[in-house]
């Protein structure tokens, strides 16, 4: 009797421990299963981040690329202003150095001459500063031109970005 006591003490402590060593693997195929899941939604979840940045900054690239490419249309049409504008300049100035030589006036008369070397002193004078004034405001108007395109063309890049982060705030 003692013997088949000791059997069944043995039968019960081997069966408890298989017992036990099958719920431990089980728990670890549990944990194992638990743990790939998590890693695996890590991973979609790096991926979706990922991929969410990449179109981020393809969308904002894009928008760069429009607002550079806006830029450039208008400084086409600035230019095309100011050779036009620099046309009209060079004909005014043509027109006003005719103008100022035919100014003296022919005559035998010594004052009537002595005045109309003193006319056509000041129509080359007031030509001349014309001309000065033509020149400096087409430069002027050239360079408000360049930094106004330049500015809209910051102005869109800048509200395309706000734009968008704005969006990603809300979304938040």
């Amino acid at each position: 009797m003692k013997g088949w006591a000791i059997l069944t003490f043995a039968v019960l402590l081997a069966s408890h421990g298989a017992a036990y060593q099958h719920g431990r693997s089980v728990e670890r195929a549990n944990a194992g299963e638990a743990s790939a899941q998590r890693d695996s939604g890590n991973r979609l979840a790096e991926v979706i981040g990922e991929r969410s940045a990449r179109q981020e900054e393809t969308r904002r690239a894009a928008a760069q690329e429009e607002a550079r490419a806006h830029a450039q249309e208008e400084r086409t049409i600035a230019d095309a202003g100011a050779v036009d504008a620099d046309a009209a300049g060079q004909r005014l100035r043509s027109e006003t150095s005719q103008f100022a030589a035919a100014v003296s006036c022919p005559g035998q008369d010594t004052a009537v001459i002595t005045r109309g070397q003193t006319a056509t002193r000041a129509a080359m004078v007031l030509s001349d500063l014309l001309a000065r004034a033509d020149e400096r405001a087409g430069e002027l108007a050239a360079a408000f031109d360049q930094a106004r395109v330049a500015g809209q063309q910051c102005e869109r890049e800048y509200d395309a970005l706000v734009a968008k982060r704005a969006a990603v705030s809300a979304r938040e």
